[in-house]
């Protein structure tokens, strides 16, 4: 999607503002990220159609452009576009109507419903054996060896502390606590900070990737960064799902593969593992920087399920 170039003046000028509108009232780094990329394919769509003017989009033009997506292919996997990458492209569309009446325009008649999603099941949980497996693979996801020391230290953040993707990617050098034996996480949803405890042996792990491994990154000293890229800056959250995906292929295991592993995959797999070895609710809440116990309670309903 972000290879889609517009050439109306006016949608490029929104698209802008709709960013900076965003990071002004506070939205997370990945909705800030996202949500514009969404809308450039609103825009690009309705280009295509023809339709050059904001104002003079219909609301069976919304409706069309919906229908649209439901039909086009999943870049990533292959197949149709999930419910939930449907609800993101809805969200996004949403949050330009808002944007358009703060800012004294006509809004859109959006009259569309988000899409139901399936709930966690158990088929999401990656487990334990082949967390061992994801880990062993590493060895081998990458030619170059400070890859897959990266590609290791990758796995610590997203499953053994569960960070959410964006907060992995937000990680900086000094948030690593060799100490304390934790990292902080400073940029986590709605901006709350926590505390994730790390035991010794993904310490070493962290460690070993900063001090042999992240050196040898181009400008590795340049950036505050704790993942960087082979260009010297920030990794994004798309990389860690190339990664990711590059750590699966070289498990060799087909079963494992079509597990379609995601970040948020591994989260929920290491909230399941602790309450599995018989963590408290409440510790696994704070562990996973949840709002409320509300959040955390789906995992024990999920850990039910496992058990039958």
């Amino acid at each position: 999607m972000k290879k889609l170039k517009l050439t109306n003046h006016s949608y490029k000028v929104v698209l802008q503002s709709f960013k900076e509108w965003l990071s002004i009232l506070g939205y997370s780094t990945s909705t800030i990220y996202h949500s514009p990329i969404y809308l450039q394919e609103f825009f690009y769509w309705l280009e295509s159609k023809g339709i050059n003017d904001i104002r003079s989009i219909r609301r069976e033009d919304i409706t069309n452009y919906y229908s649209y997506l439901k039909q086009r292919p999943n870049e990533s996997y292959g197949g149709a576009l999930s419910k939930a990458s449907l609800n993101s492209h809805l969200g996004a569309l949403k949050q330009l109507n808002e944007y358009l009446k703060k800012h004294q325009s006509k809004g859109l008649s959006i009259h569309l419903r988000f899409e139901k999603t399936e709930k966690l099941c158990s088929t999401d949980i990656v487990t334990q054996s082949e967390i061992k497996e994801l880990f062993k693979a590493t060895v081998y996801s990458s030619t170059i060896e400070h890859i897959c020391l990266r590609d290791k230290a990758m796995l610590v953040v997203l499953y053994s502390c569960g960070l959410r993707r964006n907060e992995a990617v937000q990680l900086n050098l000094n948030d690593v606590f060799f100490d304390k034996e934790r990292i902080l996480v400073r940029k986590g949803k709605n901006y709350k900070e926590r505390y994730v405890p790390l035991n010794l042996y993904n310490l070493d792990i962290l460690e070993q990737y900063i001090y042999e491994s992240r050196p040898q990154f181009y400008n590795s000293k340049g950036h505050e960064a704790l993942f960087i890229n082979q260009q010297g800056g920030r990794m994004g959250g798309q990389s860690f799902k190339l990664r990711l995906r590059a750590i699966l292929k070289a498990t060799n295991n087909k079963e494992l593969q079509e597990k379609k592993i995601t970040p948020h995959k591994l989260r929920h797999s290491i909230a399941t593992h602790l309450l599995e070895q018989g963590a408290a609710i409440e510790s696994v809440s704070q562990f996973l920087g949840h709002g409320s116990l509300e959040s955390t309670q789906v995992y024990t309903h999920l850990l039910k399920e496992i058990s039958i």
